[in-house]
């Protein structure tokens, strides 16, 4: 697979104040072969240990400290940011949601389908990260992560990462009954016992609920977009990449473009 037309790495387009940084990686860029070429930045999914560990020590030199990585369960816990990513090998904190106040904790989420959403305020004192597959759409991840914010949600913006689309995101009964009441969110599927479900829809709604009017993203597709990203529906065994969001120190830096510039 050729990866000379695709950037490791690539902004949300969003408002969010200047001291708000945030990127998400792609597929491209990294040293890992086979079903996780090449960037895969995810240890639990099969990949040669070494490969992760270089891939994210790439990802680490861009930004003003490791991020805090987290043992993802497709739960609703939220973790406020320690202040220090952990030392090296040790366990990382089970939540599906990580939130920031002071400069330079990185937030970080993986997602290879789920969906991956980052926050900030309009003031640019807070930041999260949060990963949302349908289970923790479901059960309210969203919602514990704007509350974990401690602002006026109306305050908050949001962005939807990529994850698989409504299009091709098929699922049974019982995934849809879970979004019972969320209609826009669902369409039948090819049989009568199937539907697609739209992450980003749905996420949508769980946000408007938690008081949250300003949401931006939910329009790349994972499955659809081979060359760029993983996708865990249409490979099965595959790569994870990340969602990382930051505040920045007051004091003037570098342009965020100069990110990019760096990974190419």
């Amino acid at each position: 697979m050729s990866e000379k037309k695709t950037a490791p790495f690539f902004l949300p387009d969003w408002p969010a104040p200047a001291r708000v940084r945030a990127l998400c990686t792609t597929r491209a860029g990294g040293c890992s072969e086979g079903p996780w070429f090449s960037l895969n930045l995810g240890e639990r999914c099969g990949d040669d240990p070494e490969h992760v560990r270089r891939n994210r020590a790439r990802l680490a030199a861009l930004l003003p400290a490791p991020p805090l990585w987290l043992h993802q369960v497709h739960g609703v816990d939220v973790i406020h940011h320690p202040g220090r990513p952990g030392a090296p090998g040790a366990a990382a904190p089970q939540a599906d949601a990580v939130v920031a106040h002071g400069s330079d904790e990185v937030c970080a989420v993986l997602a290879a389908d789920c969906l991956p959403v980052l926050f900030c305020d309009r003031a640019g004192t807070r930041v999260a990260a949060a990963h949302a597959g349908w289970r923790g759409l479901a059960a309210g991840v969203l919602q514990a992560t704007v509350r974990a914010l401690e602002t006026e949600p109306g305050d908050l913006l949001a962005w939807l990462g990529p994850a698989i689309g409504p299009g091709v995101y098929e699922v049974g009964s019982e995934v849809a009954q879970a979004f019972a009441g969320y209609a826009a969110g669902l369409r039948p599927g090819r049989r009568d016992d199937r539907w697609l479900l739209d992450l980003y829809t749905l996420a949508r709604l769980k946000l408007a609920e938690a008081g949250v009017p300003a949401v931006y993203g939910g329009g790349l597709c994972t499955f659809s977009d081979p060359a760029r990203f993983f996708s865990y529906r249409r490979d099965g065994t595959t790569g994870r990449m990340a969602s990382v969001i930051w505040l920045a120190d007051q004091g003037p830096g570098r342009a965020q473009g100069a990110l990019l510039q760096d990974a190419l």
